[in-house]
């Protein structure tokens, strides 16, 4: 199918056969997809972020230009979120029944847009800290969602690679400082689980302050470095694995696809489970329920992914008792 062919697909205006005159109109639902971490329907995460979500809704019912019309819109360039901005105002506009938005900033820029349109995010992290909820049990308002993890993740990635590297001494954590707010938790967290590890702060914000500071790191005995997910790791996941590569740095970084483009390891929550849980809860606001009364959720699954391909090249040696804890094994 050609691309002009699928984008047409996506916004087409569900309309009556002809031989529907005079008989009760099908009613036709309208629910509005914000994919704040990709640029547009080409980018590997939105293909990755669709494809269960389709499925998810095909399971409960709902046929897209059948029963439901589904309008998609997405985020903008990383460095500048004004796109993101434009998104939500646009699917805002259209005024369908329920919004599903992925991602923190997809999800702030919706709330600025309505408070009356259910919002149902994923891959969100702290909800109540940047008010976009009560509270975790009763949100209050017209969002609800799943959340990745909370703050606490920084003390398990930290965990992780001090038993991967006994003699480990020292952890960059790299993120870029304007599309990751909540970075600050996960630092604090990882410094709380340091046991005498010196932690720092990577911060980047393009390809080239990135290159700079790995290839610093790779110089520096005994280090690692710990990727946070958030929308320039994500959009810069193929350069960050490959000067890792270049630099020699053991990394373990969970953005998506990371461990299986060759990163050393990734500790996060099982993708199509994230992206396909909060289908249940746009399925009862179509009948019904009110995102007030429901309660945002976490993964049921995180999943441990060692990259032993990776390790070798890199001349690492996993400690057999963490090599058995791994859920996946890449050899």
């Amino acid at each position: 199918m050609r691309r002009r062919e699928f984008i047409a697909g996506l916004t087409a205006t569900v309309a009556a056969p002809p031989g529907a005159r005079g008989q009760p109109a099908k009613q036709v639902r309208r629910v509005g997809v914000l994919v704040g971490l990709a640029a547009n329907i080409d980018v590997p995460v939105a293909k990755a972020f669709l494809k269960p979500f389709r499925e998810a809704m095909g399971k409960v019912g709902w046929v897209e230009d059948g029963n439901v019309h589904i309008d998609y819109r997405f985020g903008g360039a990383l460095s500048d979120l004004a796109n993101t901005r434009a998104s939500a105002a646009e699917l805002v506009a259209l005024a369908p029944e329920v919004i599903y938005a992925q991602g923190l900033p997809a999800t702030l820029a919706l709330r600025q847009q309505t408070t009356t349109i259910p919002i149902v995010f994923t891959q969100v992290i702290d909800p109540v800290g940047f008010k976009l909820a009560d509270s975790l049990g009763h949100p209050g308002g017209n969002i609800t969602g799943f959340v990745t993890w909370d703050f606490e993740i920084g003390g398990k990635w930290m965990q992780l690679l001090r038993e991967l590297a006994p003699k480990l001494a020292r952890v960059a954590i790299l993120f870029n400082p304007d599309t990751a707010p909540y970075a600050p938790g996960i630092v604090a967290a990882a410094r709380d689980a340091a046991s005498g590890v010196e932690v720092v702060e990577m911060r980047t914000h393009n390809d080239g302050e990135t290159e700079a500071q790995l290839e610093a790191l790779g110089r520096t005995p005994n280090s690692s470095l710990l990727v946070i997910p958030e929308p320039f790791t994500n959009g810069h996941r193929d350069h960050i694995v490959a000067q890792c590569a270049r630099f020699r740095v053991n990394a373990l970084n969970s953005v998506l696809g990371a461990v299986d483009g060759g990163a050393l390891m990734s500790y996060t929550f099982v993708w199509d489970e994230l992206v396909s849980a909060p289908v249940d809860y746009i399925d009862r606001i179509l009948k019904g329920a009110s995102p007030h009364d429901l309660p945002i959720q976490a993964p049921h699954r995180y999943e441990l992914v060692i990259n032993l391909k990776t390790a070798k090249a890199l001349g690492v040696d996993v400690p057999p008792v963490l090599l058995a804890r791994a859920d996946r094994v890449i050899e």
